[in-house]
C-alpha cells in the first residue's frame, strides 16, 4: 500500500475491508482462533532505504525485497539481502513503476515483482517485472483486468509460470489468459476467489485489517501456498502444482501473525519448516528498524487416505458450543455493511477536503 498518511490509510483499509466483511465471511468457514507461536526476530534491515518493505523472498543467499510504490529513487529498488539483512546489491528499474506491492520467485530463480498496487482504483493496466538470475534490468509485462481497477497487494506464480494476482479486499484471483509478451497488455481472466476463515487475532486495524489480503508466498517445494492479511497467514495444501482449486476450494491452517506494526509480506523459510514476515515501518517512532519474523509452522493436514474427521471437529476451535455459525454469520455481515456506509462516507470527506485545498 502506498504511503499516504496513517489517517487516509486506516479509512482506505476500512473502505474495503468491511466489504470482504460483508462478501466473504458470510459464507466462508467459520471463524478461525488459532494459538498465536512466538515469533522469533531472524535480523534487522538496517540503512533506512527500506522503511515501506511490501514484498519480501527467501532465497538461499539471503532476501530479496521491494518498497511500497516508495517515491524516493533511492528506495525504487529491488534489494537483495544476505542472511543478516544487510544490502548487498540492488537493481534498478529501466522505468519507473507504478505500486510495487509483491515479490514472487519462480522455479528457475525467476523474481517476479508485481507492480499492481492501487489505491484509488484508477489504473488502466497492472504490470508485473521480471528479473531472471543475474540479471541486471527487470523486463515490464502489462496486463489488464476484464472488470474494472482492483487494489491488489498478493501475487503467486504456478508452477506453469503463470502469474496470478489476488486482489486485496475480495481475494479474487486473476490470471493472464494469453502468454504474457513484453510491449504488449495481456488480458486478465477471473478465475476464482479464496475464501478465509473469520479471524479473532489482534492487530492495528482491528476487524477490518482481519481481512485485507496484503502478500502471499509459495512454498520452495511447490506443495503449499499462503495468503496472508495484517493479522493472519493461511496456509493451504496444493496438488499437482494446481494452485487455483487449492485457494478456491481447500480449508488452510491459520497461522497468526499478532500485532505486527503493519504486515504486508511473507515468505517461506527454503527449509520450509516457517514462514518468514516482515512489516513496514515508515510510520512508527523514529529508530524503528524493520525486522524479519520467524514463525514455525503447523503440521500438515492428514493425507486423503486417512479417515475422515467427526463431524465436529471441522468446527473453529473456538467453538466448542455446537451452535450454527448463521446467527454469528447474519450479525457479523449487517455490522460489516454498516460499517461499509460510515467508511465510503469518510473516504469521500477526505477526497472533498483534498480537493477543496488543491
Amino acid at each position: 500500500m502506498r504511503r499516504r498518511g496513517n489517517g487516509t490509510r486506516r479509512l482506505r483499509v476500512a473502505a474495503g475491508a468491511v466489504v470482504v466483511l460483508a462478501v466473504t465471511t458470510a459464507h466462508g468457514p467459520a471463524v478461525a482462533d488459532p494459538t498465536p507461536a512466538p515469533a522469533t526476530p531472524v535480523c534487522e534491515v538496517r540503512g533506512g532505504r527500506l522503511s515501506e518493505i511490501s514484498g519480501m523472498v527467501a532465497t538461499d543467499g539471503g532476501f530479496v525485497m521491494v518498497n511500497d510504490g516508495a517515491d524516493d529513487e533511492a528506495r525504487r529498488r529491488i534489494f537483495f539481502l544476505d542472511e543478516r539483512c544487510s544490502v548487498v546489491r540492488t537493481v534498478s528499474y529501466p522505468s519507473r513503476p507504478r505500486d510495487t506491492e509483491d515479490l514472487a520467485i519462480g522455479g528457475d530463480g525467476t523474481v517476479w515483482v508485481a507492480d499492481t498496487g492501487d489505491n484509488d482504483r484508477s489504473r488502466q493496466t497492472i504490470a508485473v517485472w521480471k528479473l531472471p538470475p543475474g540479471a541486471d534490468r527487470p523486463v515490464l509485462y502489462r496486463m489488464a483486468y476484464p472488470d474494472g481497477p482492483h487494489d491488489a497487494e498478493a501475487l503467486l506464480v504456478t508452477a506453469d509460470d503463470r502469474p496470478l494476482v489476488v486482489t486485496k479486499y475480495s481475494a479474487t484471483l486473476y490470471a493472464p489468459s494469453a502468454p504474457l509478451r513484453p510491449g504488449t497488455t495481456a488480458r486478465l481472466e477471473k478465475v476464482g476467489q479464496a475464501r478465509l476463515p473469520a479471524s479473532t487475532t489482534s492487530n492495528p486495524y482491528g476487524a477490518l485489517g482481519r481481512t485485507a489480503v496484503t502478500g502471499a508466498a509459495t512454498a520452495p517445494d511447490g506443495r503449499r501456498v499462503v495468503l496472508r492479511t495484517y493479522a493472519d497467514a493461511y496456509e493451504f495444501d496444493v496438488s499437482d502444482g494446481d494452485v487455483v482449486p487449492a485457494l478456491t476450494g481447500g480449508t488452510p491452517r491459520v497461522i497468526a501473525l499478532p500485532d505486527e506494526p503493519q504486515g504486508e509480506s511473507v515468505t517461506y523459510s527454503r527449509d520450509r519448516q516457517s514462514l518468514l514476515t516482515v512489516s513496514e515501518t515508515a510510520d512508527q517512532p523514529p529508530g524503528t528498524l524493520p525486522t524479519v519474523l520467524r514463525y514455525p509452522l503447523p503440521a500438515p493436514a492428514a493425507s486423503p487416505t486417512s479417515p475422515a474427521a467427526p463431524e465436529p471437529t471441522t468446527r473453529a476451535a473456538g467453538d466448542r458450543t455446537g451452535r450454527s455459525d448463521a446467527v454469528g454469520t447474519y450479525l457479523v455481515t449487517a455490522g460489516a455493511l454498516g460499517l461499509a456506509l460510515i467508511a465510503v462516507g469518510l473516504v469521500a470527506l477526505a477526497r472533498a477536503r483534498r480537493s477543496r485545498s488543491r
